[in-house]
Order: structure tokens, then C-alpha cells, then sequence
């Protein structure tokens, strides 16, 4: 994700080592910009808690989706 993009992304889930309650492998989750926490590798996702929470970037790959979907992800949250 961009450092100056201030719009929230999503990002697949490709592993949950340690936070099975939080993350679900294969699940599409909403990340927030974090520019902090960026420099040191997490992602800042809203989680299965509602909440976000500080992730490694290692669990996640990015994924672009165009707006009419990041419109209905952002609905079903």
C-alpha cells in the first residue's frame, strides 16, 4: 500500500499462527493506513473482533479490489 494512501484496503489472509480467534486463513479483511505501523512490517486490520489490531504483514497479501466491491466489503463489515 502506498505511504500517502489514506483510503482503508484489504488484504487476504494467508496465515493465523497465534491469533486463530482473531484471523481466519482465506478471509478478506479490511486494513487501515499505518504509517508507523508499516516501518516495522504489520498491517493495522480490522479483525474478526470488529476491532483493529497491529498484524505481522507476513499473514496477509494485499489485494486490490475495484470500488463496487470494496463498497460491499465495507457494507458487510
Amino acid at each position: 500500500m502506498e505511504a500517502e494512501n489514506k483510503e482503508p484496503g484489504f488484504a487476504i489472509c494467508i496465515n493465523n499462527d497465534g491469533y486463530a480467534d482473531e484471523l481466519k486463513v482465506r478471509t478478506v479483511y479490511q486494513i487501515l493506513p499505518d504509517e508507523s505501523a508499516a516501518r516495522s512490517d504489520y498491517l493495522r486490520v480490522v479483525d474478526e473482533t470488529g476491532e483493529d489490531y497491529l498484524y505481522p504483514a507476513s499473514y496477509f497479501i494485499i489485494v486490490d479490489v475495484p470500488a463496487e466491491a470494496a463498497e460491499a466489503l465495507l457494507l458487510a463489515a
